[in-house]
């Protein structure tokens, strides 16, 4: 027996058996259960998401012999013919080979005749949009006023250059690229059926490479199975597609927390031994530092079970600023591989400077300094702090400053306090006599990070020597990534009023207004009153009367 490629053994021949194209699925199926048929259907998408295969489904539901219905039997005479392409109904057109005005007489006159087998005579024309002009006009009738018993799918990768006068006469649907999660969990349920080995993390890399096409995932499945000898295996996978292995991006990520810039080049001279793609290394880091990112501010974000448990352990490693500056150092130091002398010497100079704009870690004594805040231009070390009991619905926390390493306080030079001038003091201890923790924030003039957190707060109480403060439950990452921004703040109330002070934080729902929100409504006003200003203007009032003007207010800007 002659061997089938996955990609045809596998094709869908049911819309429950489709992957991927739910929106589309629903509302056909919905069409056929109610009977509203439109004469003319348009699948847009790219390469291998679903289009043929849809307009096939759609033209046995339309001919099952069964009767008209979502759910066509596949195994009456129509349905069998349909599927192996031999139905006189239903008529697949190449439109990029037959796209003059005479191929499209020749189909629109025998539109004219009854079906020969079936209920309807379906035309599926792919690539629509490679019809001429003159062929376009010449359908443009028929497509809008078919005979009873015709009905046109037509397909196309790029829906911008078929006219307007044909896209108002059709219902369109616009086919997703598959997610490469989607594309995972369905060649490895067809890997299972198929009863050949494999491994995840192949098929993550495979998903990548199909960049949303399924079809094409099939084909390279296809091909690493006769790669791997009847395997699927990461190493083969990688080989094959010439891609740079989870294996390297995770041990750069380990080399950088570590502050290890051997390691780094010993990554960059295996890839080179291996002839690996540097262009592709920087672009699959990238990707990787985001997903990283992504897990640390938003894990639930991440389907992938093992893939989450992978990044969160990285996410640990890393601040969230650190990971938004590597990524753009990624990103960059692919723009900058055609600069440099060579892609070696690129790929190297983009590793070691992620590890030079690393953080300073406690205990670091070389390499890996970063300017942070303050004003002493280097980052100041974070210790670890306890977790906060997030199963208790509200919980205290009790800020302590941060402790340098006993060397590094001999090596450090004393950090700069801030601004304590009688009118600086002044103005925080009317704050807060007053209650305003706003106006608290505003005097101690607070930046960065260290800002937006204090930004997130609402005042609760003061006590002897104890300012307690709500952070709402939405910005409850903020304290378990920036706990070191509470100890600044407190250290510069205690430096600002001159006596012992502490910091209390509580997680909860806000109850009042915090300063961020007092801004936006602050904001809020100025833009409406700009924008009455803009309205009430003479000039502007003449031009909209004269010439039948109006204002795009979403480009009034705030100076």
């Amino acid at each position: 027996m002659s061997y089938q490629v996955l990609a045809r053994k596998w094709r869908p021949k049911s819309f429950e058996t489709l992957v991927g194209q739910e929106h589309v699925v629903r509302a056909l199926t919905h069409a056929l259960a109610t009977g509203r048929l439109h004469h003319a259907w348009l699948f847009t998408g790219t390469r291998g998401v679903g289009k043929t295969t849809i307009a096939r489904i759609l033209a046995k539901a339309l001919n099952c012999e069964k009767g008209v219905s979502a759910t066509p039997c596949n195994e009456c005479e129509s349905c069998r013919a349909i599927d192996a392409d031999r139905f006189p109904d239903y008529v697949e057109m190449d439109a990029a080979s037959n796209r003059g005005v005479d191929d499209m007489a020749a189909l629109l006159d025998r539109a004219v005749y009854a079906p020969v087998a079936g209920r309807y005579k379906v035309y599926m024309i792919d690539e629509v949009h490679m019809l001429t002009g003159h062929a376009f006009n010449a359908m443009l009738k028929t497509l809008e006023e078919p005979p009873e018993h015709v009905k046109f799918i037509l397909a196309t990768t790029d829906p911008q250059k078929i006219p307007v006068t044909v896209l108002s006469r059709c219902l369109q649907f616009n086919l997703k690229q598959m997610p490469p999660a989607r594309i995972v969990e369905h060649l490895s349920n067809i890997l299972t059926a198929e009863e050949v080995p494999f491994e995840s993390g192949a098929l993550r890399h495979l998903a990548h490479a199909a960049n949303g096409s399924m079809r094409d995932a099939l084909s390279l499945l296809d091909q690493a199975i006769a790669h791997g000898a009847g395997q699927v295996r990461e190493e083969q996978v990688t080989n094959m597609l010439g891609t740079v292995g989870d294996d390297h991006l995770y041990a750069i990520l380990d080399a950088l927390a570590a502050g290890d810039a051997d390691a780094l080049l010993a990554v960059a001279d295996g890839m080179e031994t291996r002839s690996l793609s540097f262009d592709a290394a920087l672009q699959a880091l990238a990707t990787l530092i985001a997903r990283v990112a992504l897990v640390q501010l938003a894990p639930n974000a991440v389907d992938d079970e093992h893939e989450r448990a992978q990044l969160a352990a990285q996410a640990a490693k890393f601040d969230a600023e650190y990971l938004q500056l590597a990524y753009s150092i990624a990103i960059h130091g692919r723009d900058e591989l055609a600069l440099a002398p060579d892609e070696y010497t690129g790929f190297t100079m983009s590793l070691l400077r992620l590890l030079a704009f690393r953080p300073e870690q406690p205990g670091a004594t070389g390499s890996g300094t970063a300017s942070g805040g303050g004003s002493s231009g280097k980052a100041r070390p974070v210790p670890p702090m306890p977790a906060p009991r997030v199963s208790e619905p509200r919980a205290a926390y009790k800020v302590q400053p941060p402790a340098a390493p006993a060397k590094a306080q001999q090596a450090a030079a004393p950090e700069p306090t801030p601004d304590n001038t009688d009118d600086n003091r002044a103005a925080i201890v009317a704050a807060l006599d007053t209650r305003d923790w706003r106006e608290v924030v505003r005097a101690l003039g607070l930046g960065g990070i260290v800002r937006q957190v204090a930004q997130h707060c609402e005042w609760l109480a003061r006590e002897e020597g104890v300012l307690k403060l709500r952070l709402s439950d939405a910005h409850r990452h903020l304290f378990e990534l920036h706990r070191e921004a509470f100890a600044r703040i407190e250290e510069d109330l205690r430096r600002a009023l001159g006596q012992p002070f502490k910091l209390m934080v509580e997680i909860g729902a806000i109850a009042g207004q915090t300063p961020a929100q007092r801004d936006e409504i602050d904001r809020r006003e100025r833009q409406a009153e700009a924008e009455a200003a803009l309205e009430g203007d003479p000039f502007v009032r003449e031009l909209i009367e004269r010439f039948d003007a109006s204002i795009a207010t979403e480009t009034v800007k705030l100076l």
